[in-house]
């Protein structure tokens, strides 16, 4: 349990200063200040340590500080720390993109690097809507999103967020207005779906999508066949299918990317988080070559014109390439499937609890959603969880377990308790 602490300086000079990300500022408690982190363990500044349940908002699946990541950024600092990527390049780059192409479904063939999630969702957007005004179908500049689902934070994901519950509501009568659908559960859902898609599809670019599991939107699974029946639906409509793999992307799902086990190849798919290993900023949308031929001809207004200024930095591309080692070179695959079982065992007294609704699990991923949860609880929760020396965030309604892939068998059993013993208290 961290003891009470003095606050460092560094926090107490600048806290007056700072924004905080998703934060009333008002009514917030003070962020705990970090020294240190290893492993899947977070040093606070007195000393004390937590035991990391979401790996950094689900980015640091090696853990954090591992001997390879760090040698590998160290190696790249000493030639080339940042070059433009416009008119130059460099090896990290180009070895990323091949490595990239060689493991997501097969028919991806181009990576365009930028150096977020949210970014990467708004260049498929952007790449979509272009796509089909190249082919001279201006009309088709909509997308199609589903309800729960989160795209990042910029104009365009926020446009893809749930109007009635997402966390950009405020924002509705400012973004962008898109076809909002719920994901279906069965034939008949799916039948609903496929006769508004065959009304709309004329003005509809793409569709965008949380393969198998929506994250930030409350936890929310869906099966692999329901995800190919969606797909299916968009080739045969004309709609471009875009997979938001930012969060299930790199074996969070329990293979390396979700589309696989829905045996689908999308349009689009954008990369992020575990991209560099939680290691440095990076984000990647890659596309087919279909998609590509689409920006090819001899005029330039036809070219994809977009580029953020740290586009493919050889930092941040040889951290992924060092993360892709580790998939390579260390069972990833085997520690998620350990951590599934798992954390079904440990979470499964969960459902004998008054306030809990359910539970599930699908790779290295661990929710317990709550019948009832006001905000006051949801907090009330976050710092019950630090007393018992765990780092979890519950949001909405839903307490969840996102580790890193590395984590051992007994500390993985220390968030699970803590995750029992809270909700039983």
């Amino acid at each position: 349990m961290p003891k009470p602490y003095k606050t460092p300086e560094w926090e107490t000079a600048g806290f007056n200063h700072i924004w905080l990300p998703y934060t009333q500022m008002q009514t917030a408690p003070l962020p705990l200040p970090v020294s240190s982190a290893s492993g899947v363990r977070i040093t606070l500044a007195d000393g004390s340590e937590l035991i990391d349940g979401i790996a950094s908002w689900w980015c640091a699946c090696h853990g954090y500080q591992h001997p390879h990541l760090t040698k590998q950024i160290s190696r790249q600092l000493d030639t080339l720390s940042h070059i433009m990527f416009a008119g130059l390049a460099h090896e990290q780059a180009y070895t990323l993109a091949r490595r990239l192409v060689s493991i997501t479904p097969k028919g991806l063939s181009r990576a365009f690097f930028s150096d977020s999630g949210s970014t990467a969702v708004e260049v498929a957007m952007k790449m979509a809507v272009q796509f089909w005004s190249n082919r001279q179908e201006p009309d088709k500049r909509k997308f199609i999103c589903f309800r729960n689902g989160y795209h990042g934070d910029t104009m365009g994901g926020m446009s893809l967020a749930d109007p009635e519950t997402g966390m950009h509501r405020a924002l509705n009568r400012y973004v962008p207005k898109q076809y909002v659908f719920d994901i279906p559960n069965n034939g008949t859902d799916l039948a609903a779906l496929a006769k508004s898609l065959k009304e709309i599809r004329e003005t509809v670019a793409g569709l965008v999508i949380e393969p198998l599991i929506q994250a930030a939107g409350g936890m929310k699974f869906h099966s692999p066949q329901m995800l190919a029946e969606i797909h299916r639906l968009c080739k045969q409509h004309r709609i471009l299918f875009i997979a938001d793999e930012i969060a299930t992307g790199f074996g969070r799902t329990g293979a390396m990317f979700a589309c696989l086990e829905a045996d689908i190849t999308p349009d689009m798919m954008c990369l992020g988080k575990a991209l560099t290993g939680g290691m440095i900023g990076l984000a990647a949308t890659l596309a087919t070559e279909e998609v590509f031929a689409g920006f090819l001809s001899d005029r330039l207004e036809t070219a994809l014109m977009h580029g953020p200024t740290f586009m493919a930095n050889p930092l941040a591309c040889a951290a992924a390439n060092a993360s892709l080692d580790l998939f390579e070179q260390e069972p990833r695959i085997a520690q998620i499937r350990a951590i599934e079982t798992q954390l079904q065992e440990e979470l499964r007294p969960c459902h004998r609890l008054k306030n809990v609704a359910d539970v599930r699990v699908k790779g290295a991923i661990g929710v317990v959603q709550l019948s009832n949860a006001s905000g006051e609880y949801i907090l009330a929760l976050r710092q019950r969880f630090i007393e018992e020396g765990v780092w979890l965030r519950p949001f909405s309604d839903v307490v969840y377990i996102m580790p890193a892939f590395t984590i051992a068998t007994a500390e993985l059993t220390r968030l699970t308790d803590a995750v029992f013993k809270a909700l039983a208290a």
